[in-house]
């Protein structure tokens, strides 16, 4: 039988590593710093998104955490976020999973999920 997408990922460990090393990749990614950089300064804020996304991830990947946050047009509502800044938080997450070690197929199981988000997330 094959593993589930969270599994796959390390389960809760292994996506909360992902999750960590995606967010200091955006943090150190001069296209999209300026939006994560801030969080530096609010530990809690930085810890909630951090929450969020381990969240998010392990339910969307059939794991068994319950994801607590708000629908993702909600959450990015007024952020404008551009399609390209988009594409650079996706190379970002890519790259991650790389330095994971992630297997191609589940990079592309990943790229798919955050695919399927973009209209949510993009000019809200």
């Amino acid at each position: 039988m094959e593993k589930s997408l969270f599994e796959r990922l390390g389960g809760t460990d292994g996506i909360t590593q992902i999750v960590d090393d995606a967010i200091d990749a955006h943090m150190n990614n001069p296209q999209v710093s300026a939006r994560f950089l801030p969080y530096r300064e609010m530990p809690e804020q930085l810890a909630l998104v951090k929450k969020h996304s381990v969240e998010f991830f392990s339910e969307g990947s059939g794991g068994p955490t319950k994801y607590s946050g708000k629908d993702m047009s909600i959450a990015h509502r007024g952020m404008n976020i551009s399609p390209a800044e988009y594409m650079h938080v996706l190379d970002d997450i890519l790259e991650t999973l790389d330095k994971h070690k992630i297997d191609e197929g589940t990079k592309k199981d990943v790229l798919s999920i955050l695919w399927s988000l973009k209209d949510m997330i993009i000019a809200q």
